[in-house]
């Protein structure tokens, strides 16, 4: 029996649980005077009976799925020669991944030796009898919960209680995972950042001025200058971030404010949806508009701004240099792209600031324009100011458009006709490559990461006390 069809048996079993509750809660209320009698509705005595059944089971399969592979790997090793036995942790690995091969049927006994016959035989009867025993073990767990859910099933048991601490108990495991796995994050990156510190200084890191993270794979290799100085990597990241935020903050909170406050319910019902459709395209489509019509259309320009300049005697035009991949041609495209978060987002909170407030206004002889901007505006800036951080952080973290119309280059400067790079840009490229795991180069991916992060957290804690001061004003 496969996994599949087994969690559709405990499902579904399950389910059946569920109204073999609520029939013996029905019965048990009839001779008592119907379901007044009851300490729950009947629902909860329903529910209480198909957790009863579907909790061990599923447990038991989880656990089982997560164990078998680690106690008959342990078997296994028993059965091995002596000399495999004897051999460091990472060659017994590779020899029981080969066992584990020819187990399944992929080579033969003779290609690693006839002396690892009993472990292959045995690797095969302890998964037959795995896979066997599993679904037997689980339905027979889902039978015992089943009949002790049922004799649970009595007038005086308030069987809502036991349903509410389930799923209390199962959204603080919700909870706790997606904290863990927050930790997991930050602590991984962190550990491997320190190592990255230990090989590099990290005032080398913070001030330097040069990236290039070209460590020699051999003594005689030339063009591996191996520096890491983040500045230009941060700056380039800022320039294409502010240039997106400069097109996308105007116009997503403009069209927001029309959509809200002057559009009939046609437009908005028309306008609203074809504006988000942007928000559905992949950013390897934006990167190809920018890569192939925006940036040679900003080249072209520059190219006839500077012989206008030339023929005119303008100094600063006619030395006007344009670069075929330049941080304004990422910059315009993902400004485009993050249009709808602020957009959307902006409108939401503009159209949940109360009606009230806009009726005071107008009360007060203030026309519409004025009530946007001193009572609709304040009121909603928590809501504009959290959609401006989303866009942010999409702006950032962004890697396609970038790799595709700014390039790789970690120039450091300001001028968006130059070709620059991004932190999340160079953390791809540092984790695609021939080094291994714990060179500088590699480890240089997660000390970006990590100066990234608390780049983001600083952001976040801005927008926070932003949200917080202006909250407490206009709730």
């Amino acid at each position: 029996m496969t996994l599949s069809s087994l969690l559709i048996i405990i499902f579904a079993a399950s389910a059946v649980a569920y109204f073999l509750g609520h029939t013996r809660s029905q019965q048990i209320a009839k001779p008592a005077g119907g379901i007044r009698s009851l300490a729950a509705l009947p629902s909860y005595y329903a529910t209480m009976v198909g957790l009863w059944a579907l909790i061990p089971s599923l447990l038991l399969v989880f656990l089982w799925l997560a164990l078998d592979g680690s106690i008959i790997a342990s078997l296994v090793k028993s059965s091995l020669p002596a000399e495999a036995k004897q051999l460091s942790p990472e060659s017994l690995g590779l020899v029981l991944s080969q066992v584990e091969n020819v187990a399944s049927g992929i080579g033969s006994v003779e290609s690693i030796g006839i002396e690892y016959r009993p472990a292959i035989e045995r690797l095969q009867n302890l998964n037959a009898i795995s896979a066997k025993a599993m679904p037997i073990l689980s339905l027979c767990a889902l039978a015992v919960g089943l009949l002790l859910g049922l004799r649970a099933v009595r007038a005086d048991n308030n069987a809502r209680y036991s349903v509410e601490k389930v799923f209390n108990a199962t959204l603080f495991i919700c909870s706790s995972i997606a904290i863990f796995t927050t930790f997991g994050i930050v602590f991984s990156v962190l550990f491997e950042s320190i190592a990255f510190f230990q090989k590099v200084p990290i005032t080398e890191f913070l001030f330097g001025t040069h990236w290039s993270p070209q460590i020699a794979i051999r003594a005689d290799q030339a063009g591996a200058s191996g520096s890491f100085g983040v500045i230009p990597l941060i700056v380039g990241t800022l320039l294409i971030s502010f240039i997106a935020l400069l097109i996308a903050v105007p116009i997503g909170l403009m069209s927001a404010i029309y959509l809200s406050e002057y559009a009939s319910r046609r437009v908005r019902g028309f306008v609203k949806p074809t504006l988000e459709i942007l928000a559905g395209v992949p950013t390897v489509v934006y990167g190809f508009f920018a890569a192939l019509t925006v940036a040679p259309a900003i080249r072209q320009y520059g190219d006839a701004a500077r012989d206008w300049g030339a023929e005119n005697g303008i100094d600063w035009l006619a030395n006007l240099a344009v670069s075929s991949e330049s941080a304004l041609a990422a910059g315009i495209v993902m400004g485009v792209m993050i249009i709808p978060f602020v957009s959307s987002l902006s409108d939401d909170v503009i159209n949940a600031v109360p009606q009230s407030l806009r009726d005071g206004s107008f009360g007060l002889g203030a026309t519409q324009s004025e009530t946007i901007k001193r009572v609709i505006f304040p009121a909603a800036l928590p809501g504009i100011v959290g959609g401006v951080l989303l866009a942010a952080s999409r702006a950032i973290g962004e890697t396609m458009i970038v790799v595709m119309a700014a390039g790789l280059a970690a120039n450091l400067t300001v001028n968006p006709l130059e070709a620059v790079t991004t932190v999340t840009v160079q953390i791809v490229t540092l984790l695609v490559g021939d080094q291994e795991f714990d060179s500088a180069k590699t480890l240089a991916a997660f000390a970006l990461g990590l100066f990234l992060f608390l780049i983001t957290l600083f952001l976040n804690v801005i927008a926070l006390r932003v949200v917080k001061k202006y909250r407490e004003q206009y709730d």
